[in-house]
């Protein structure tokens, strides 16, 4: 009988239900006590708890994080003009709610792809759906969306993620056909889904690099309103971190 229950719990993709079964049947002295509603509150519990973490595992494979960053890893010792304080606002994940952006900017090695995909691993733990993009390459995955026919369905796509997380803005001068890619992502997501911008650009640089005013302005003023914004500081974090894996090696 018991064998017979765990594999139609099993058939009914139950696997949390029958992983907690197995243990109850394994360890009778533990639960042979406990009243039939408790034990299988018990075992409701576990399936919760599994289907959880199976979704939040998925939206973190589906985000295509370029980074294996943890918010709890972040690193405060070296000053970057961010503070613990500041990231655990965000880590509430209260603006992406909300449908507001964020604008990480400052030089190359400062952590802010770090930071971004910190923040992105921490909202797919809260179940938001995140993707993570190279400003590239979400171009060219348009162009080739354009030419296969399914160029509409992508920004339907694009427009449902709850945190659309975008890096490299402003490092490659846009075409025409970029600009106007931009100015469609942007308007479908105003008001109703967050996205996290990633720049070596301070942002008063920002609608210069569009090279459209009539776009620069339609695009920023979607993208900026309500954002928050982190400038981050200070010198490279790759290389102080080189610098102490060599002072290491010669200590």
């Amino acid at each position: 009988m018991s064998t017979q229950t765990l594999t139609r719990l099993r058939q009914l993709k139950l696997s949390g239900m029958a992983a907690a079964l197995q243990t109850q049947l394994e360890q009778v002295g533990t639960y042979e006590q406990l009243p039939f509603v408790e034990r299988l509150a018990l075992l409701l519990d576990q399936e919760w708890l599994s289907r959880d973490q199976r979704r939040h595992e998925r939206l973190i494979r589906q985000a295509r994080f370029k980074l294996g960053a943890r918010v709890q890893e972040i690193d405060y010792q070296h000053p970057r003009n961010i503070s613990p304080a500041q990231i655990a606002r965000l880590a509430q994940g209260e603006w992406i709610l909300r449908a507001q952006n964020l604008l990480i900017t400052g030089p190359c090695g400062s952590g802010k792809t770090y930071l971004a995909c910190a923040l992105g691993h921490n909202a797919c733990l809260q179940s938001y759906s995140v993707r993570y993009y190279r400003l590239s390459r979400l171009f060219l995955e348009l162009t080739q969306a354009k030419a296969d026919g399914s160029y509409h369905k992508q920004l339907q796509q694009l427009a449902k993620i709850q945190l659309l997380i975008i890096d490299d803005w402003g490092l490659e001068p846009l075409t025409p056909a970029n600009r106007n890619d931009l100015m469609e992502i942007m308007d479908d997501r105003h008001g109703h889904t967050a996205t996290l911008m990633i720049s070596q650009l301070p942002t008063d640089q920002w609608y210069a690099s569009i090279g459209d005013s009539t776009l620069a302005d339609a695009i920023l003023d979607r993208l900026m309103h309500n954002a928050h914004r982190l400038q981050l500081k200070g010198e490279s974090m790759r290389k102080i971190l080189g610098q102490l894996t060599e002072d290491e090696h010669l200590g």
